[in-house]
């Protein structure tokens, strides 16, 4: 069995998409469950999922409340509310191509080794053209955007799969914990580091984790993630997130960390003198606003 866990908050607009996506797909319905965590919407989603439920009867849909404010509170609830031996993350604004649950149950299935799993996550910008200004390094950030060719196989070195575009054996979460509530999203806040901090335990365990080119998930992208406003909350949000993250492991995995992060910023120079030597500053410019506001969060300077 697996449980597709889907938590969502104020996205009345997109909710009914991502269910029927699921729906439509080649898995039978028997085979599966949608746990659906409402973390305290204010919005239309429960007439939305309504909606689902009665075009979509086969379907067997759980709906829950979950009145803790925060991702990782609506995650935790959907693993302890979860039935299934699989449990797959899906995000409240995308869809998910016809065989997305399919090739996570047979790769699990044939495939014993595998305690997690991830496929590409694939942008829709609903203003009909991706930025002149956009980098692969910003479209990771910014839109979640991730792939890594068509063959199946490890995640390259140092990535994970997305969160909103994962699935783990249930037991997963008895060996290295639920999510840490003090990390990740909360209402409009734009904190995160939740799904790392998991997939670093994992690590540390030594477990693994695979990349399906099959399991699609296409991320709808609307204008306003494409404003400076957003950028700069996300961008600060995650410096936050890292700081809090590395942090609770210890003093010097903060260390290790803010090391890193000197690295990156050579990186972002040799960058964006590249771009600008190609006639595109504003391309480089764009890193290096992401590369200032994600220190200044992780040095508490914001």
């Amino acid at each position: 069995m697996i449980s597709v866990i889907i938590c969502t908050y104020n996205r009345q607009r997109y909710i009914y998409n991502v269910l029927s996506s699921i729906a439509q797909g080649t898995l039978q319905p028997d085979s599966y469950e949608i746990i659906l965590v409402d973390n305290n919407c204010a919005d239309d989603t429960r007439s939305q999922v309504e909606r689902f439920c009665k075009d979509y009867p086969q379907i067997s849909l759980h709906y829950y409340v979950e009145t803790k404010q925060g991702l990782s509170h609506a995650r935790n609830r959907g693993i302890m509310e979860s039935n299934g031996d699989l449990l797959v993350y899906v995000d409240d604004d995308a869809t998910v191509n016809k065989d997305y649950l399919k090739t996570y149950a047979d790769w699990f299935a044939s495939h014993p080794e595998t305690d997690a799993a991830g496929g590409p996550i694939i942008p829709h910008y609903e203003t009909g053209s991706e930025p002149r200004w956009m980098t692969y390094f910003i479209k990771r950030l910014l839109t979640g955007y991730l792939y890594f060719g068509n063959k199946p196989g490890s995640f390259p070195a140092d990535n994970y799969p997305g969160g909103g575009n994962a699935a783990y054996r249930s037991s997963v979460f008895k060996k290295v914990g639920l999510y840490n509530v003090e990390l990740g999203r909360n209402g409009d806040s734009l904190g995160g580091g939740e799904e790392k901090d998991i997939f670093d335990k994992m690590k540390r365990q030594g477990m693994k984790f695979s990349y399906l080119p099959g399991a699609i998930l296409y991320h709808s992208i609307p204008a306003y993630k494409l404003e400076p406003d957003y950028f700069n909350r996300l961008t600060k949000g995650i410096g936050q997130s890292e700081r809090a993250r590395t942090l609770k492991v210890g003093r010097q995995s903060y260390r290790k960390r803010k090391f890193s992060e000197l690295k990156k910023w050579c990186a972002t120079i040799i960058l964006w003198l590249f771009y600008l030597i190609t006639f595109r500053p504003q391309c480089g410019n764009m890193l290096v606003r992401f590369r200032r506001n994600v220190t200044l969060g992780l040095l508490g300077k914001i």
